[in-house]
C-alpha cells in the first residue's frame, strides 16, 4: 500500500471515526471503501451523461443549414451582437 496524508474538517474527521467505530473499522479502511465506490461510480456517471447529450442530438432545429461547419462564425456574430447592445451610445 501506498502511504498517504490527508486533511479533513473537524466535522469530517468526527463523522469518519463514529462511522468507522460503528462498522468497526479503521478509518484507513473506510476511506479506501469510499475511494473504491467512487472509482467504480465514475465510469457509469459518465456514460449516463453521454447517453443524456447523445439523447438531444437532432431534437432542435436552428434553421441553418451550414451550422455544423460555421458554428464558430455564427457564435461570434452572436457575441458581437450582444456586445453591440451593452454598448453605450
Amino acid at each position: 500500500m501506498v502511504r498517504k496524508q490527508i486533511q479533513f474538517t473537524r466535522r469530517q474527521a468526527n463523522a469518519l471515526g463514529r462511522e468507522a467505530a460503528r462498522r468497526k473499522v479503521s478509518e484507513s479502511e473506510l476511506v479506501r471503501e469510499a475511494v473504491d465506490r467512487l472509482i467504480r461510480a465514475e465510469p457509469a456517471a459518465r456514460d449516463e451523461a453521454w447517453d443524456r447529450i447523445l439523447s438531444l442530438s437532432g431534437k432542435f432545429r436552428s434553421g441553418l443549414h451550414d451550422l455544423s461547419v460555421e458554428h464558430d462564425r455564427y457564435y461570434a456574430d452572436d457575441l458581437w451582437e450582444e456586445i453591440q447592445k451593452k454598448r453605450p451610445r
